[in-house]
């Protein structure tokens, strides 16, 4: 709920924020990560992009696709890989905010029928970069409040 918070909120006084950081994209790769149930995942990933749909100004669902998506994809890659290594996550978080900004152009462009300009792979990979960077020192505080078995 604080990732929307802020996701929404922040961008008010700094709008080149919401272009380069997308937080709960972040929460969603974290919580899908640390399940390690493609199901669990999934509905993760549903629940935060469905909020941020409607915190938001684009049409219901299209943020709730993509982070479906990625919910399903991280939990699936956290079953095979050590996710709490910084550097898989920082390619696992850098990979998945280009799988996440290559669906929502996707569906905003082919089902939404939305005129959004495509930024280029320059602009993805400096703000995956930076999500990524984010991600990990992000991943590491909330590692402090994952329960431990």
């Amino acid at each position: 709920m604080l990732a929307l918070f802020l996701q929404a909120f922040i961008p008010l006084r700094f709008p080149r924020f919401a272009v380069y950081v997308d937080l709960p994209l972040l929460v969603t790769i974290f919580f899908a990560m640390a399940r390690r149930n493609p199901i669990s995942g999934l509905l993760t990933g549903a629940v935060i992009g469905l909020a941020q749909d409607m915190l938001g100004h684009w049409p219901i669902g299209i943020y709730g696709i993509a982070k479906t998506v990625v919910g399903y994809g991280a939990s699936s890659l956290g079953v095979k890989l050590d996710v709490e290594n910084p550097g898989a996550r920082l390619l696992v978080t850098l990979g998945f905010y280009l799988v996440h900004s290559v669906v929502w152009f996707t569906v905003a462009r082919g089902l939404v029928n939305m005129t959004v300009p495509w930024m280029g792979w320059f602009h993805g990979i400096l703000a995956g970069l930076t999500n990524a960077i984010l991600g990990v020192m992000l991943y590491f505080l909330l590692d402090k409040f994952k329960q431990r078995t």
